[in-house]
């Protein structure tokens, strides 16, 4: 996987790109072929935006967050994300084609 961190009217530290690479490599764990991800962070006066486009095999899932702290958009962004990666994966395997084979030739 690889992460390519953006900031927009925030400076990117260490610490927070750590952050968001721990935040993100959780999606590894429910799925293998994520390819690339492009995180940005923007900061608008009180209003902390954190927006990714993650590219997994066979389409791009996009989710963004808006908080009035960069690390609780971070975790809001993240658990959106993981939402959409057990979606996408779930659609993936499905699992009612057997009932349906079944189905046909009982």
């Amino acid at each position: 996987m690889q992460l390519d961190l953006t900031g927009h009217h925030v400076e990117i530290t260490d610490a927070l790109r750590q952050y968001v690479d721990s935040k993100l490599s959780r999606l590894e764990r429910h799925f293998d072929n994520v390819t690339d991800i492009h995180c940005i962070l923007t900061v608008e006066k009180l209003r902390h935006k954190a927006e990714a486009t993650v590219q997994v095999s066979g389409g791009k899932l996009y989710a963004d967050a808006v908080e009035e702290d960069m690390y609780a958009a971070i975790d809001a962004l993240s658990d959106k994300l993981d939402r959409q990666v057990k979606k996408y994966k779930e659609k993936l395997t499905d699992h009612h084609a057997g009932e349906a084979r079944r189905e046909r030739f009982a």
